[in-house]
């Protein structure tokens, strides 16, 4: 079975062989992936994060990718980890090595030197709502739904806890992480999950506006302040102001901060120096 299919356009409606569990395709330096097994309701088994795990590699060492598009075929999401296959190892250490992987994944995201965007169409569950909170942006159309319901099966979700409580407020996120329950897109919007929420035949557009928002500014800028976004909100305030003030003098010395900077003095739009392969 292929894990995963990679092209320079989206898949075609007529697909012949095994169907693989990602589909991947590139174009104006946007990487689009999409979680393709609607029949588990895009359940992240173990094949599902290697294949996630290989396309975020590959985004890490394309020079020319500017953003990342994540999202997914069928009605869900995402409904976490496949409870099937865990269930058939029942061994500590296959579960260690599972829950590895996906941090391994989930900290890839974060990793990128560009934003990743989920695009959220339907349910979103335990660690497929992990998958939103990881990601730098989400837009989920109103009928999405979000919920970290591992406690119905007597399973806290410990590992999708890490990003939730860095998204919302911590007694939202443990009243979702103790009673199970789900939040409607526009909740989950107020609460910080998501920062927009748009009919669902919107929302193609809607992601459209923020990857063209992304796609105006220049790269080594959103790259650098990426970094830095994650890396100082694990610190303490003053070494905090430490890391964004050599970030900013960084920043301040990149061609394009220069030109940017002239453009206003001159009033007029910048012309963005080509970014370095």
């Amino acid at each position: 079975m292929n894990a995963i299919a990679s092209s320079s356009s989206p898949p075609s409606s007529v697909d012949t062989g095994p169907p693989p569990v990602l589909h991947t395709w590139d174009a104006r330096g946007v990487h689009s992936l999409v979680l393709n097994r609607p029949s588990t309701f895009n359940a992240l088994g173990e094949e599902m994060l290697a294949a996630l795990q290989a396309a975020l590699d590959a985004v890490a060492g394309d020079p020319l990718a500017r953003i990342v598009v994540l999202s997914a075929a069928g009605r869900a999401f995402c409904a976490g980890h496949n409870l099937k296959e865990m269930r058939s190892r029942p061994e500590l250490a296959y579960y260690q090595k599972l829950f590895a992987q996906c941090s391994r994944m989930m900290l890839g995201i974060q990793k990128l030197p560009v934003p990743v965007i989920a695009k959220v169409q339907g349910l979103a569950t335990a660690a497929g709502c992990q998958l939103v909170a990881q990601s730098d942006l989400a837009v989920a159309s109103s009928q999405a739904s979000f919920g970290v319901n591992g406690i119905d099966v007597g399973l806290f979700c410990a590992t999708p806890s890490v990003p939730l409580v860095r998204n919302m407020p911590a007694k939202q996120a443990m009243e979702m992480l103790l009673t199970g329950e789900f939040i409607t897109a526009d909740e989950a919007r107020v609460r910080g999950l998501v920062n927009r929420v748009v009919p669902l035949e919107a929302l193609d557009a809607e992601v459209e506006k923020m990857v063209q928002a992304v796609l105006s500014k220049p790269r080594e800028a959103i790259a650098m302040g990426k970094a830095l976004f994650y890396q100082q909100r694990e610190t303490g305030i003053e070494a905090a102001y430490q890391l964004a003030g050599q970030t900013m003098a960084c920043n301040m010395m990149h061609p394009a901060a220069q030109e940017g900077v002239q453009a206003f003095i001159d009033k007029r739009k910048p012309q963005w120096p080509a970014a370095a392969p």
